[in-house]
């Protein structure tokens, strides 16, 4: 018998008729039927979460709950508002009551209602990321001695550390030891600012976003009547992707929750991919440990990719060891096998990827169902080259494209400085990296300097910019950054050097810039890292004015039309353009076609998760969230060699994720250039003479 609710709001006689047997699997009517008490619900990729969450609240909705007795968290605005709009769609009304948003959204109405309890006023303001940076900077006056005498690391960096601790529920000595162990000696410092933090944003009546956690915490905690009333209040409390909560969001749920013990969570370890940002696995996998007579529901039925595709990603997942067991099953029917692209070097593999690219264009497959993902942001720096010299357009979902970058823009402004002295830009650019020095002092700096240099000589010009007499008018702070700044251009200014690149991107970092991004970048390593990996880009050229020329041309490109379409064809629609993404930064989306770049050992998985076991299984993890993304088509791509600047060239070996594969899901191609050279790996080995198709098969790595 079908139930009927009159909803609070609809319109007037509106009655809510939900056949629930035939809008859902056998797996999503258990939960939305039987997820009373604590319920742990694994939902695999493409099996219809969101889908399940929905009728579940429709279904509590018939069941005679109020809205406003029910709970439901998001990561994202852009959930909470589709799960609405979904809701209202099907009652035909409005979901007036309903508690539905993110944890800071919720965080937020509940602390404007109770801001009294908290020695807040109601109408607290809230600081953004950015008005969090201006706040910490302006307590560095609180510091025991000069920000600039031990190199204080910026605001950014003082407030991802603070952030981290608060989110993760550790102590700043924890956080400084995991995460900044270059800043230990400092900790001092982060404590007299934090203090200085709290008490300005105490006496400005402002929280930041983890104060609206910690603050709603301490509420719970330390007035019982209010935690009491809600959680008498939330009869049932859902939450969304909880693989992905950290330690302070998972405890907001265990207090609201307690009163009637209704916590459904939903999530999938197996995706479970973002310990950076402080969530952590084990909430969902001791789920069942830190509860009595917990239910466990599985959604294993995918409605996305093909059952080849599902193999390959059951194939890869089941070698973690911390895990829920399930295996996806496909509701489609079988197609190609996803293949394992062996080519020579990263080169061919852009080349391979953007040939592919137009054959899929010219099989009627649009731009934007096809997607690129990498696990590291400089993998896709090559083929950004290669996808502006054939004018494919292309969007970076989630971030600055590669060249674009802050710590790569700082770089090559060195450079340019060395290829065009008279570069105003770019002398700023490096000059205001320095403390002391604005925009003002690096033009009148720049002007000293055309002052010396005739424009006849280069090697003379940049010998007087290091002398001592350049920047000695500055005043004193001033003149301490026109010294480091003078002994990095010491360092790239011998004319042999114009010839590597790479080598002159190196000695930039060796000479301070590396300290430089460790102080300004909370995500210092991988900035160091995507500079590293720019340096073996730059080996390719012999030239330092053919290095920055390229670039400069790849830079004025903005993907508006593909090459040689003067024939005839239609212009591709503006929004019809090909995906590039990390895999984090793909989660939760999905496209026709998927190719994984850069599947060799060393690079994906990172090579510092091979000694941490618990790493290498979120390495895995993340290869699982890349595969189920594609629906019909997906490349995993092997480069079979790759330049380091401390190593030289290296034969890499498959990635692990790829050797621990069945055999049987998945197909090897070797994609080779037509009557390609000897490459010069080989020419420089005394000791392989075999022919190319020897030395290149992947079975002797």
């Amino acid at each position: 018998m079908t139930r009927k609710y009159v909803l609070h709001g609809a319109a007037p006689g509106h009655e809510l008729k939900i056949n629930y047997e035939a809008e859902l699997n056998r797996e999503q009517l258990e939960v939305v039927r039987g997820a009373d008490g604590k319920s742990l619900v694994l939902a695999g990729a493409g099996s219809g979460k969101t889908r399940t969450l929905i009728y579940r609240v429709l279904y509590l909705l018939e069941q005679g709950v109020k809205p406003d007795q029910i709970l439901l968290v998001t990561f994202t605005n852009k959930a909470a508002g589709e799960m609405r709009g979904r809701m209202e769609k099907h009652l035909g009304g409005s979901m007036q009551g309903l508690w539905c948003g993110t944890f800071h959204h919720i965080g937020n109405r509940i602390l404007r209602q109770h801001a009294a309890a908290m020695g807040l006023s109601p109408g607290f303001g809230i600081l953004d990321e950015e008005d969090s940076r201006t706040l910490i900077k302006a307590c560095y006056a609180a510091l025991p001695f000069k920000p600039t005498d031990l190199r204080f690391p910026q605001a950014s960096v003082v407030r991802g550390a603070l952030s981290f601790a608060a989110n993760t529920q550790k102590t700043l000595r924890q956080i400084l030891d995991e995460r900044y162990p270059y800043f230990s000696h400092l900790e001092d410092g982060f404590r007299a600012i934090a203090a200085d933090y709290e008490r300005r944003k105490r006496e400005s009546n402002n929280l930041d976003f983890d104060d609206l956690l910690l603050t709603w915490v301490r509420l719970l905690r330390e007035h019982p009547e209010v935690g009491g009333h809600l959680s008498e209040q939330f009869r049932y409390c859902l939450v969304d992707e909880y693989q992905d909560i950290n330690p302070l969001q998972n405890t907001v749920m265990e207090l609201l929750s307690k009163r009637h013990g209704n916590l459904l969570v939903v999530g999938d370890d197996a995706q479970s991919i973002y310990s950076f940002r402080g969530a952590e696995v084990q909430n969902i996998l001791d789920f069942p440990k830190r509860h009595e007579q917990v239910k466990i529901f599985k959604l294993q039925t995918n409605y996305r990719s093909t059952p080849e595709i599902l193999a390959l990603a059951n194939g890869s997942i089941r070698n973690n060891l911390r895990q829920f067991t399930k295996d996806l099953v496909s509701v489609r029917d079988s197609q190609k096998l996803p293949e394992l692209i062996k080519v020579r070097d990263l080169r061919d593999q852009s080349t391979f990827v953007a040939q592919r690219i137009l054959e899929l264009i010219d099989e009627g497959v649009e731009l934007k169902q096809i997607a690129v993902l990498f696990r590291a942001r400089y993998q896709a720096a090559e083929l950004e080259m290669e996808l502006s010299r054939r004018q494919i357009p292309y969007v970076l979902r989630g971030g600055v494209r590669f060249f674009e970058q802050a710590h790569i823009k700082d770089v090559l402004a060195y450079l340019k400085i060395l290829e065009n002295p008279k570069d105003a830009v770019a002398w700023s650019r490096a000059l205001t990296l320095y403390p002391g020095i604005g925009p003002g002092i690096a033009e009148k700096l720049h002007a000293e300097y055309l002052g010396l240099f005739d424009g006849s000589d280069l090697v003379a010009g940049q010998a007087r910019l290091v002398s001592a007499a350049f920047g000695a008018k500055a005043n004193k702070r001033a003149r301490a950054g026109i010294e480091d700044f003078k002994n990095v251009i010491r360092k790239i200014s011998d004319p042999k050097d114009a010839a590597h690149p790479d080598l002159l991107i190196q000695k930039i970092l060796d000479a301070g810039y590396s300290r430089e991004v460790l102080a300004r970048f909370d995500n210092a390593k991988d900035r160091i890292e995507d500079l590293k990996e720019l340096a073996n880009f730059a080996h390719t050229y012999k030239s330092l004015s053919s290095f920055l020329t390229d670039l400069a041309l790849k830079e004025n490109f903005r993907g508006e039309s593909f090459a040689g379409q003067d024939d005839g064809k239609a212009k591709p629609e503006p929004d019809d353009q090909l995906i590039l993404s990390t895999i984090h930064q793909a989660k939760g989306l999905e496209w026709k076609v998927v190719f994984v770049l850069g599947l060799a050992d060393g690079q994906f998985p990172h090579h510092q998760s091979k000694s941490d076991e618990r790493a290498l299984e979120e390495e895995r993890r993340l290869f699982y969230v890349a595969v189920t993304r594609s629906q019909d088509e997906l490349y995993l791509i092997h480069p079979m060699t790759r330049y380091d600047r401390e190593a030289g060239l290296v034969i890499s070996r498959p990635s692990p994720f790829v050797e621990e594969l069945p055999s049987h899901v998945y197909e090897g191609v070797e994609a080779m250039e037509e009557e390609a050279p000897r490459p010069s790996w080989k020419r420089d080995s005394q000791e392989r003479d075999a022919d190319d198709d020897e030395i290149i098969s992947i079975d002797e790595f």
